[in-house]
């Protein structure tokens, strides 16, 4: 995982990605990957975003390359920057999604429990809910202690799709 310094105020560049599952929005900084958002959010819904103009920069060219490969079912763990903005706790979390494995799911429990923060279950699980780097930094491998499927910003036809299609290429 790379996670270079933040510059909250950089110039963001945005491209649409075309993926089986709709097209994504992809905005970056020269520093890292800054969000990946589906078809139906806007910058607003989870997570403020500077002013971004539509470009391309290594970053984006990184992430677009790595996608394809993720949905091609030859790539298990991303290697593009990340550049998320966020509160420490949050960015805290959004790092220990990044540690469940290609194919493995996760509980909100087990998530706050591997933190070390067995207390924060419901923080921990409204931390994923702003993830801002969907995909890459896995929120759809966390599901319910009961096994069910929860709370997506893909929607929950998109999380399920996300975990089959891994479970598909383990």
């Amino acid at each position: 995982m790379t996670n270079k310094t933040s510059n909250q105020g950089a110039k963001l560049v945005s491209q649409t990605y075309e993926s089986p599952l709709g097209d994504l929005l992809i905005v970056a900084s020269e520093v890292g990957l800054r969000a990946i958002l589906w078809p139906l959010e806007t910058e607003h819904t989870r997570i403020k975003l500077d002013d971004y103009t539509e470009g391309a920069n290594a970053v984006i060219t990184q992430a677009r390359v790595e996608l394809d490969e993720y949905f091609a079912g030859t790539r298990r763990d991303f290697d593009v920057p990340i550049d998320p903005v966020g509160t420490e706790f949050q960015k805290d979390v959004w790092r220990s999604l990044r540690k469940i494995g290609y194919a493995k799911t996760s509980s909100y429990g087990e998530q706050a429990n591997g933190m070390g923060k067995p207390k924060a279950v419901r923080a921990v699980a409204s931390a994923n809910g702003k993830n801002p780097i969907s995909i890459v930094v896995p929120c759809h491998r966390v599901i319910g202690s009961n096994g069910s499927l929860t709370g997506f910003a893909g929607g929950l036809d998109s999380k399920r799709w996300l975990l089959n299609h891994e479970l598909t290429h383990a």
